[in-house]
């Protein structure tokens, strides 16, 4: 088989590549769950640059492979994404080669001696891990996502306990203090990279999001001490981008009623299914808590780890 074309991915690409990513999605998970806005959205983050920054193999002008990369960290952190159809492994390769030599470019134009990259894969994935691991790679850890179906007639706006109160995040202040929340709540997570306010903006795509799906919980002794961020963008069911509490306020229900919150608005909106995704080495009891509620596993993803020197 000749090799396939190889070429940076343009925004113009994106339908292109939103058909690609769901095929690969059939193959993994059994039905298709990429939008097409959240592709646009990843080619337009301020630090990806398309030019350099994707990769798009054509094989008779269909896409079989994508690749896309951006720099978190601005230190020795790379961060990957690889997709690949599977009888077009080595086409996968070569955008894999591509991504890891702008990868350590990447982290030494920061100032970095290495490049510690990361590429998150279902745990079935189409790409053939075997090319990974003769590579150096390695999986560092799991993560589930998981899903619940809500009923409108069972899935109601809770009641908050005796001094614990709820609010949306309404405000420009209310926006600040939902990123300091998440900062400070996620400090010690796997991977967590610390983000400035616009950054973060940036991060969680404010300017398209529904502020509406982002509220902040608290206790009269301790105030605001956890959010949760949603969004209905996605077509395939809601979606609880993320969820925090601090340690200090842990242990008091706020992370249960924040996720029944975000339960009774999703039924409330029409939607039959949420979703969200979690480290299953969790050291918070955030897998226990979503099991709890009656959250189960739709698919697993391993996040693949190179170091590159």
């Amino acid at each position: 088989m000749p090799p396939a074309d190889l070429r940076p991915a343009t925004l113009a690409d994106a339908p292109a590549i939103t058909g690609l990513l769901n095929e690969i999605d059939r193959i993994e998970i059994g039905r298709p769950e990429t939008d097409q806005h959240t592709v646009e959205a990843d080619l337009k983050h301020p630090r990806t640059d398309p030019a350099r920054d994707s990769w798009l193999a054509l094989d008779g002008g269909r896409p079989v492979a994508y690749g896309l990369l951006w720099d978190e960290s601005g230190g020795e952190r790379v961060d990957i994404d690889h997709y690949v159809l599977p009888d077009h492994q080595q086409s996968g390769l070569r955008v894999l080669v591509a991504m890891e030599t702008r990868a350590l470019a990447v982290a030494r134009a920061n100032g970095a001696e290495r490049a510690v990259v990361h590429l998150h894969l279902n745990s079935r994935p189409t790409t053939d891990t075997a090319l990974l691991t003769e590579r150096g790679w390695s999986v560092v850890r799991t993560h589930h996502v998981l899903r619940r179906t809500l009923d409108p007639a069972a899935d109601r706006l809770p009641a908050a306990p005796a001094g614990v109160r709820m609010r949306a995040c309404a405000t420009e202040a209310d926006r600040v203090k939902v990123h300091e929340l998440h900062q400070r709540s996620f400090a010690q997570h796997f991977g967590f990279q610390p983000r400035e306010y616009r950054q973060w903006l940036d991060d969680i795509g404010a300017e398209a999001l529904d502020w509406s799906l982002v509220w902040i919980a608290g206790t009269d002794d301790l105030g605001d001490a956890g959010f949760l961020l949603a969004r209905d963008d996605r077509e395939a069911m809601g979606w609880i981008r993320s969820i925090g509490v601090l340690r200090e306020a842990r242990g008091r229900g706020l992370g249960g009623l924040l996720l029944r919150h975000a339960f009774a608005h999703f039924a409330a909106r029409g939607r039959d299914t949420v979703g969200l995704g979690v480290d299953t080495a969790n050291a918070t009891g955030a897998p226990r808590l979503y099991e709890r509620h009656g959250m189960t596993l739709h698919f697993a993803v391993d996040t693949w780890e190179a170091v590159l020197a």
